[in-house]
């Protein structure tokens, strides 16, 4: 007889509640309320332990339980009706893009992605580019995309944190086991490894493929760790943004030609290609390829290609885009110009506007040659991005460069808290969700009482920090972790102060160190007696990054230092489960990047969507955002070259605002407890926030200004090929 958990889900679940399966499988469940209650229901402990995890959940659960719950008119009821909704959803007559774009509905449009953040449990993310690539793929959902997304299952995700007793960040890999994610193996048939096969350099790599589903959109992750595969093969798809220049060299060529062949082995033809950000773009050379093949010269080749080709590029800092030297592409691609009708030189080109100048063939200037849109992920980074690459347009001015921008924006049904949604569905209307993008709904925002907002607000903030004190006790069984570690963890966190929060990768541009720039000044707002200030500090330095580890290493050490008393805490292990809890439970977003480093930021977008006001300097999405009304921007009105000056005047603007507005302000409290300015300022953050910043805002410009125009130039250039095929016929 089977042991209970070595038993499939199938096996385990009666026909009457058999669609728990469907349900657990498919990633609606993270952000669909109904469903995450329903499970929730079913064992409140297991989605407690599980970090919300429904596979898990029924792989974990006694078959008893199970069995009773086919006898529960409550869940019964609940389970009904959520499988009638999801029937609904995947049915897809009713969303916004069948609605208003009938005649394109059946061609697809296909994302690529190097990460993906649907939710903490597949972890094939490390940061804002992957949780905003999830982002997009989960409203594309919503609002009844066509929509397919190619990433890469890697079997030891991004790294797991954790610091020594020096607070020196230690990485460590534990494998993903798909048996406990909602992950589906496919088999594509292709060649003799039953495989998609991928030629890198001089050698074949068979990739085999898996299916996530996130509502009706499909992700497709490729994963290399197949037998028939080199052992140093099977590590291309191991790890997220691992490796050296070669190793990177050889995954770009995996996710961009090997993500083509993906979509062709099962049979999808994307009018739309999105390349969001540069790692996949050696999909244009692919897609090049197959056009030469079918007969097409170079020139023709590259105009069907420009025409159905979106680029987003999020980095402003040039040196955050990948290069490679003439060599790695010699080795590489040797084979593959001739191919398209090309000299070397010529192949060289298409990377670099001057063969000669470095010797680097740039994923960028790829991409932005080859797509027929591009844009930035906010409007100064727009700016910025005109300017970087104004080189590939000589003879244009910096505002004629053919880059725009789409401000990026969160979904929100993923990451507003349960109390604010509760509020929203009662003050704003019971459909909040679907009509979030009107800016004029959220004018009712003004009906909501003050009590009421604020009672929300420190509901939200006593749970985070009690999920910071179940970490903490957790490390201390778990882990042994020293007292002075546990210090640094939060429990003495006081839940009555004003709390800021700072949650993002520790890299040295975000400056996550300049609120301690001034000791002394920092120590007397965080012990005054009658108005305290304590801040959160959490998040990841690339492994690779030393001086970003050593600045986490500097802060951590802060938050074990008894001269701040335990008001500063570092929470170790950032992940999207962490966050959820942080950008809802904070009483104030800080943000202090160097400017203009910063391309557009979300996680500032998300709290504030939760009332949590932003303290931010005017980078990114803040430029755009900020009214003077729903929060604050450090601007100490020095642009200096000079980085030191530039940390003196943004820290001491800083402590001018925290001293001067942000500290009265919140500790100015009516005889009811409740800080109505402060409130007051919440509202307004929510009301200018949700719609202008929401995921489903910018799917739909995404929509309206790139992807139904590429269609429809796709379907132009194909009409004007048939008619003069048919033209040569007769002749």
């Amino acid at each position: 007889m089977k042991n209970e958990k070595s038993k499939s889900i199938a096996e385990k679940l009666s026909p009457r509640i058999a669609g728990l399966e469907t349900l657990a499988y498919n990633f609606w469940w993270s952000w669909h309320r109904p469903t995450r209650d329903l499970f929730k229901q079913m064992d409140r402990t297991l989605w407690r332990t599980t970090r919300h995890n429904p596979v898990r959940i029924l792989r974990d659960m006694p078959v008893e339980r199970l069995k009773d719950l086919t006898k529960d008119p409550t869940f019964l009821r609940d389970y009904d009706a959520v499988m009638m909704e999801l029937d609904r959803e995947i049915k897809n007559g009713h969303l916004w893009y069948k609605q208003t774009y009938p005649e394109l509905s059946q061609h697809h449009i296909a994302y690529f992605s190097a990460e993906f953040g649907l939710h903490s449990s597949l972890p094939i993310y490390s940061g804002g580019l992957g949780v905003l690539s999830g982002d997009h793929t989960k409203e594309a959902s919503d609002l009844g995309l066509p929509f397919v997304a190619v990433g890469f299952l890697y079997e030891q995700g991004y790294f797991r944190q954790r610091l020594d007793h020096s607070g020196w960040q230690e990485a460590i890999y534990p494998p993903l086991n798909p048996q406990e994610v909602a992950l589906r193996q496919m088999t594509p048939e292709e060649d003799d490894c039953g495989a998609i096969l991928v030629d890198v350099g001089d050698r074949t790599i068979c990739l085999q493929l898996w299916e996530v589903q996130a509502g009706h959109a499909r992700l497709y992750l490729i994963d290399a760790g197949l037998e028939e595969n080199a052992p140093w093969d099977r590590q291309l798809t191991a790890r997220l943004y691992g490796g050296d220049r070669e190793m990177r060299i050889q995954q770009e060529i995996l996710l961009g030609i090997g993500g083509v062949r993906v979509l062709r082995a099962l049979g999808i033809e994307p009018k739309v290609w999105h390349i969001n950000e540069g790692h996949s773009a050696f999909m244009v050379l692919e897609r090049l390829r197959e056009y030469v093949a079918e007969g097409m010269s170079f020139r023709q080749a590259q105009d069907y290609v420009r025409a159905s080709t979106v680029f987003t590029t999020h980095t402003p800092v040039p040196a955050g885009h990948d290069a490679f030297d003439f060599g790695l592409i010699d080795k590489y691609f040797h084979g593959y110009w001739a191919q398209l009708g090309l000299s070397r030189d010529e192949f060289l080109a298409l990377g670099s506007h001057d063969p000669g100048y470095g010797a680097a063939f740039n994923m960028t200037k790829l991409a932005l040659q080859l797509a027929g849109q591009s844009n930035g992920v906010s409007e100064l980074h727009g700016e910025v991005s005109r300017q970087m690459w104004q080189g590939l347009w000589p003879d244009r001015p910096v505002d004629e460069v053919p880059i725009g921008h789409v401000t990026n924006g969160v979904h929100l049904s993923s990451w507003t808290g349960e109390a604010m949604h509760r509020i929203y569905r009662k003050y704003i209307s019971p459909d909040w969700v679907r009509r979030q993008d009107d800016a004029l709904l959220w004018a009712r925002v003004e009906e909501i009482p003050d009590g009421e907002l604020w009672e929300a607000h420190v509901f939200l903030k006593r749970k985070m920090f009690s999920t910071i004190r179940e970490r903490a006790r957790h490390d201390w069984i778990t882990r042994a972790t020293p007292p002075e570690q546990l210090l640094a963890s939060g429990i003495f966190l006081d839940p009555n102060a004003l709390t800021i929060g700072f949650a993002r990768r520790f890299a040295t541009y975000k400056r996550a160190n300049l609120i301690f720039h001034d000791l002394d000044r920092l120590l007397r707002l965080i012990h005054d007696p009658y108005r305290p200030v304590q801040v959160i500090f959490a998040g990841k330095a690339h492994p690779a990054d030393d001086p970003g580890k050593l600045l986490l290493q500097q802060l951590y050490n802060y938050a074990r230092d008894s001269r701040f008393g335990g008001r500063i805490a570092f929470v170790e292990d950032y992940d999207m489960h962490v966050a959820r809890y942080l950008v809802q439970g904070v009483d104030v977003w800080l943000n202090t990047p160097s400017k203009p480093n910063e391309a557009s930021g979300t996680s500032g977008m998300k709290a504030g969507f939760n009332g949590v006001l932003n303290l931010s300097i005017l980078d990114g999405w803040w430029a755009e955002a900020y009214n003077g009304r729903n929060g604050w921007a450090i601007d100490s009105g020095v642009t200096s070259n000079d980085g030191y000056v530039q940390d003196v005047a943004d820290a001491q603007a800083l402590y001018r605002l925290l001293e001067e507005q942000v500290v009265p302000l919140y500790y100015q409290l009516d005889r009811d407890y409740v800080p109505r300015g402060w409130v007051a300022m919440m509202r307004e953050a929510i009301r200018t926030i949700g719609p202008q910043f929401s995921m489903r805002r910018m799917v739909k410009e995404y929509t309206d200004r790139y992807y139904v125009p590429a269609i429809m130039a796709s379907q132009r250039l194909e009409s004007e090929s048939e008619t003069l095929a048919v033209a040569s016929i007769l002749d």
